[in-house]
């Protein structure tokens, strides 16, 4: 059974319909098992097909553009990385009354990093590492990045955050939260080159294999920008000593951690209203968050 609807105009999508689309575009796949894949992800769903591939299906319209950027970046960013990251295998059309440009690619096994038994002190070198590393690669023939998107100015977010905060209520302590944002976006703005970065390091986009980080997925946020908005592990997965690690390996001036709380705490307050009733892993992860940067004393 597909996941819960957490979008209005949500498209829905079941095994029968891939059965469909791989019959009359790719059919040499068309008799493989196809399984759902259990996922709390917000923008696809995801089948495994066989043992070696999986199809990913947007099933909302802003996640409709992720297939293609995969397409044209992964493969020119990989090869400078000390991780994984999803290859795809051919990219499917709209048909059999689904709107939406679709992916097929390769497996890449593991589990996400929320749900493993990982060192959190190692996994914090690792990631640091694959930041560090992309961060290297040459932003030649990048697109301009859009507005409101990862790794812009904090204040293009203000209007959405302050809405969000209203929207919670008492579910949150609104007068620390804006008091916390209000540093984040008093913070100087980053003035040197923009650099390559993923822009959504959820612990859910993170694999990790016999309790090793092993792959980093869902590049839909990849963007050319400020690379504070990077540090998001800092307070969506790490605490204490894995925190320190994080932070040193990576070392950020102050403002640029700053900026990179501010990602955070606007990732996770806008979250919440908006998945509250919908999507409870994500609801979790950013209740964490939120509790770790309002306790954060670094």
């Amino acid at each position: 059974m597909p996941a819960a609807r957490m979008h209005r105009d949500q498209v829905d999508t079941e095994a029968m319909l891939v059965r469909r689309l791989l019959a009359s575009q790719f059919s040499q796949w068309a008799d493989l098992p196809i399984e759902p894949v259990e996922s709390q992800g917000t923008d696809h769903d995801i089948y495994r097909l066989g043992d070696r591939m999986a199809v990913r299906l947007p099933k909302i319209g802003w996640a409709t553009a992720q297939a293609e950027k995969e397409r044209m970046w992964l493969p020119r960013i990989a090869p400078h990385l000390p991780l994984a990251v999803p290859t795809q295998v051919a990219m499917g059309r709209p048909a059999s009354g689904y709107p939406y440009e679709w992916s097929v690619c390769h497996w890449l096994p593991g589990e996400t990093a929320d749900r493993s038994n990982a060192d959190l002190n190692q996994v914090a070198v690792d990631l640091a590492g694959f930041v560090k590393a992309l961060r290297r690669i040459p932003t030649d023939g990048a697109p301009p990045r859009p507005p409101d998107t990862r790794g812009g100015p904090l204040s293009e977010l203000d209007d959405q955050f302050q809405r969000a905060v209203g929207e919670l209520g008492q579910r949150v302590d609104a007068h620390k939260t804006l008091r916390l944002w209000e540093e984040s976006l008093a913070t100087p703005a980053w003035e040197d080159d923009e650099v390559w970065v993923h822009g959504d390091l959820l612990p859910g986009n993170l694999l990790v294999v016999d309790g090793v980080l092993s792959a980093v997925i869902d590049f839909g946020c990849l963007n050319v920008g400020d690379p504070a908005c990077d540090l998001l592990p800092a307070w969506n997965l790490f605490t204490g000593e894995s925190r320190r690690r994080f932070r040193t390996d990576l070392a950020p001036d102050s403002a640029s951690w700053l900026r990179g709380r501010g990602w955070a705490l606007y990732q996770a307050v806008v979250a919440l209203p908006y998945y509250w009733h919908t999507n409870p892993t994500i609801v979790r992860q950013a209740s964490h968050a939120l509790a770790e940067i309002c306790s954060d004393r670094e």
